[in-house]
């Protein structure tokens, strides 16, 4: 719900947040410039009479001197028939240059203010700053929520590129954008008598004056008491009148002083309220708070790129998810789907299942898996579709499934039959295993089995197809579940260069860089024209799907570059039953290949300065060794890495010498099985316990890429490491700061 209000609510108000972000960090600078041209005497030092006495030297006709928050002091006079305003030099009472304020500057302040649209753009700009605070808030409770805490404000971010930099730059403004909208709402209210601005009625002219010729100004003792720094405004009284009097505006309050004896008159203190106002004002606009001003401008800069990226985070997400035609609601259907996805690839054959659901007679609720209720009142039948991540985890919309479902209450009424079909590859040795642990908790909190557990190999349709014909013969209606997973389209890439290693020990491996194919059309000759390599968008860590001839499924490799590298680089083990690394292993320079790339942002050095410590074997080196090739801002950085013989497989040797001697890499930890007294990775794992709890304790962040085997053995060494400081690899998963990429 958090989401959906943060996201709606930034989408109806980007360009109202936008327009005043932008002028209200136009206008932050103009404090800084006037204080910069101001010349500000230490507070005791110049009096209000000493300074209008300078004044009179050289503006005789004076009549009106004002000092503004950020110390430019003005004078107005009418000289020849003509009034004037100068700027002057407080020291000297002379004249700097002309006061003349930027039709530019009162345009943006309008705009800002008011949209240009007078009361009802002031309504407006108000309503925009409440906006914003609202986005604000919901956004630091979303990322507080996605970090698992508070006290996880500040670990590294996980995610796309758009939500990274979304993140990123939001918990670094988000202090000034509430300070901002904040003000901005009172000063708003304010405006419409919502709230008090502390504004009196002017003081009461005085009934009667000293009789007399006028005094010289500088030795009238109500202005000698004033220090300048306290003034706001002094109004001469007219010539040749000596009923008249000066009127004083000060920071403390306004009144009248008598031209004769210089006594204050009438005098009207500020109340408590109108220094408040006074102070958000200063809060809001800068205007004697320049170094503030232009911290909460440079924070405002940063809502045009916020709202950038979170209108492509949103988009990415919508058109990554389906639409579910007709999705009744929770306590109103017959019939709930609840899915578990990491990629969105599960949720076409949920909506296959929804559809023919639906078009069966029945009420069906469609949600992800972390959405699950506490009850469901009409609900005759539960149907769970969920993928299995990584080595056995919950995909990214289950992830809390397992523990909503722990905190419902008992209760005695009967709960919906449920079934559960699980979507995995067979050649990974958790096949389904989180399937299989919903199966096992549902049943454990009393929840009724209508079907026994089917699972789904390398999104199979034929297969969903079957489970389908099931699935009627359960609800007693003709069922026909069609589903065939569209692929993204391919390109065509080029072998530019491979390097070869791991023959002397039985183990082919290649580290294969590719080229694009030139593409034809205005796109691709725009692209080539501003200097673009042809590739598509990827990183380090997201993977090439190739589709090797011969078959319609695709093998999935991690990248080893991205593509502002230039080239698309893989690192590839020859196995004797596979097809497509027996494929890959038989390029030549020139040959080329069919792929596409998909997406993996779950597995990338999150953004910051804290320690990162990379393990892997084989051919897991690939995106490790891309990483450190990226860390230009050679944060500390460590590569614990298992081969076989340093003399056949030590993959990116050369490299990683280069990496260790410009900083990039910071240490670098080599184990070798087929050598005398030979050792595995994990042993030296635990060979740096020391090390590896101090850069935990530090803030590290961790990254696993190789062999399933060798990540368990990892992931005991490290629960081993960990155990002293109350830490496992759960917790630091949980995090965000443990990744796996295992195969």
């Amino acid at each position: 719900m958090l989401r959906q209000l943060h996201s709606l609510l930034g989408l109806v108000a980007t360009l109202l947040v936008i327009l005043l972000a932008t002028s209200g960090t136009i206008l932050s600078v103009d404090p800084a410039l006037e204080r910069l041209g101001a010349t500000v005497p230490a507070y005791g030092s110049i009096s209000v009479a000493a300074l209008a006495g300078r004044v009179a030297r050289h503006y005789p006709e004076a009549e009106q001197i004002q000092r503004t928050a950020s110390g430019t002091i003005i004078v107005y006079y009418s000289r020849g028939g003509r009034a004037g305003a100068d700027r002057i030099d407080p020291l000297t009472g002379q004249g700097v240059a002309p006061y003349a304020p930027s039709p530019f500057a009162r345009w943006i302040k309008d705009l800002h203010r008011s949209l240009l649209m007078d009361t009802t753009g002031r309504a407006l700009a108000g309503v925009t700053a409440l906006m914003m605070l609202v986005l604000a808030v919901s956004g630091i409770a979303l990322l507080v929520k996605r970090l698992g805490g508070w006290r996880h404000i500040a670990l590294p971010l996980r995610g796309t590129q758009s939500q990274r930099w979304h993140a990123q730059v939001g918990r670094f403004v988000v202090l000034g954008l509430l300070l901002s909208a904040l003000t901005g709402i009172y000063m708003s209210a304010a405006t419409f008598g919502l709230v008090s601005d502390g504004v009196q009625n002017e003081a009461d002219f005085p009934p009667k004056v000293a009789a007399g010729p006028a005094s010289p100004i500088t030795a009238l003792p109500a202005l000698v008491a004033t220090d300048l720094n306290d003034l706001r405004e002094l109004v001469y009284p007219k010539p040749n009148d000596p009923s008249d009097v000066y009127s004083l505006a000060t920071a403390q309050g306004d009144g009248y002083v008598d031209q004769v004896n210089g006594a204050l008159l009438s005098f009207r203190p500020h109340t408590g309220i109108r220094h408040a106002y006074e102070f958000i004002y200063q809060l809001h606009t800068g205007e004697g708070l320049w170094w503030l001003g232009l911290l909460l401008g440079l924070c405002a800069l940063s809502v045009p790129l916020m709202s950038a990226t979170g209108t492509l985070t949103w988009w990415q997400r919508r058109r990554s998810m389906p639409r579910i035609v007709d999705n009744s609601g929770a306590q109103a259907a017959d019939t709930i789907i609840l899915v578990g996805s990491e990629n969105n690839s599960t949720w076409g054959f949920a909506n296959a299942l929804h559809d023919a659901l639906r078009q069966a007679g029945l009420r069906v609720h469609t949600a992800p898996m972390n959405q699950l209720a506490s009850e469901y009142r009409r609900a005759e039948r539960l149907f769970i579709l969920t993928a299995t991540y990584g080595d056995g985890d919950a995909p990214s919309s289950a992830n809390q499934f397992l523990a909503r479902l722990a905190r419902t209450k008992p209760d005695p009424r009967p709960k919906p039959g449920f079934v559960v079909l699980g979507f995995g590859d067979r050649q990974f040795p958790q096949f389904c295993q989180f399937a299989k642990e919903v199966q096992a908790a549902l049943l454990a909190h009393g929840w009724r089995q209508l079907l026994e557990l089917e699972t789904i190999n390398k999104q199979s349709a034929q297969a969903f197809t079957r489970w389908g014909n099931a699935v009627g013969a359960l609800i007693s209606r003709e069922l026909t579940l069609l589903h065939t997973p569209e692929r993204p389209q391919t390109r065509s890439f080029e072998l530019i260069e491979r390097i070869n290693y791991g023959e002397q020990v039985q183990a082919p491996t290649s580290i294969l860089r590719f080229a694009a194919v030139a593409q034809q059309g205005i796109a691709a000759r725009l692209t080539r024209w501003i200097g673009g390599n042809g590739l598509p968008n990827f990183e380090v860590g997201d993977l090439a799907a190739i589709v090797p001839p011969g078959s319609p499924i695709p093998r999935f490799y991690s990248l080893a570059s991205g593509s502002s590298d230039g080239f698309l680089e893989i690192c590839v083990r020859k196995l004797p039953e596979g097809l497509c690394s027996q494929f890959l292993h038989g390029l030549k320079l020139g040959d080329r290949i069919d792929a596409f790339i998909q997406l993996h942002p779950d597995f990338r050095p999150a953004a910051g300065k804290a320690p990162t410590i990379l393990i892997g074997s084989g051919t897991g080196m690939g995106p490790l060794a891309g990483f450190i090739r990226n860390n230009t801002g050679k944060h500390p950085m460590y590569l614990y890495w298992g081969g076989r013989d340093p003399a056949s497989d030590f993959l990116y040797e050369p490299e990683l010498n280069e990496y260790l001697s410009d900083g990039r890499l910071t240490g670098l930890h080599a184990a070798f099985s087929r050598v005398k007294d030979g050792t595995y990775v994990h042993h030296k794992v635990l060979d740096d316990a020391t090390q590896m709890r101090q850069l935990v304790e530090s803030g590290a962040q961790i990254l696993v890429c190789g062999s399933r085997a060798m990540a368990k053995n990892t992931m005991r060494a490290l629960n081993e490491i960990l155990a002293p400081l109350n830490l496992d690899v759960q917790t630091l998963r949980t995090q965000g700061r443990y990744r796996e990429d295992v195969f």
